[in-house]
């Protein structure tokens, strides 16, 4: 359990941290609509920043989200089902979600990997590097397929005890 509660607390704090890249955007939008509609001058550099911050904080903000449980969810079933039955479906949830985040996260490690590599940059005029983004995709899945392993851990311990302490913590929501 102290592994679990480790993984959470390692996604919570990234999750947190990452959430002040929401105000950092914000500020970037309230400078260039400034810079443009007020005094006519335009920034070169605003619109891309605003693109890698918000899709770094999508993708990194991500476990959090998963360990929360507030991602879109259908719980039509979960809600009429036993504690075990609840924990079986999370359990089938999961595992779809460890395949797919293993298979992406092979496949963003090479994709960043390339780009730093080849020291891609992107095509606007100020040429910024790209690996930056492609680092935060990489770690973003990483982090979501993880949390997702500590979640079937979870499920399969209260398959075998619903009335087990699965380690979560107090501020953490749980359908269990």
């Amino acid at each position: 359990m102290i592994l679990l509660k480790g993984i959470d607390k390692l996604n919570t704090a990234i999750g947190k941290a990452i959430s002040l890249l929401i105000l950092v955007g914000i500020v970037v939008l309230c400078y260039e609509v400034v810079a443009r509609y007020i005094f006519g001058q335009p920034t070169l550099w605003a619109h891309g920043y605003t693109q890698r911050i918000f899709g770094s904080y999508f993708v990194l903000v991500g476990a959090y989200t998963l360990l929360r449980k507030d991602h879109v969810r259908v719980d039509i079933l979960l809600n009429a089902a036993p504690p075990r039955g609840r924990a079986f479906l999370d359990l089938v949830n999961v595992s779809f979600l460890i395949l797919w985040g293993g298979v992406l996260s092979w496949e963003a490690f090479w994709f960043f990997e390339d780009s730093w590599r080849f020291n891609e940059v992107d095509d606007s005029a100020l040429r910024h590097p790209m690996w930056p983004v492609k680092f935060a995709m990489f770690l973003g899945v990483l982090m979501i397929t993880l949390q997702g392993v500590v979640e079937a851990i979870r499920s399969l311990i209260l398959i075998v005890n619903p009335n087990a302490d699965v380690g979560r913590e107090d501020n953490i929501r749980s359908t269990t």
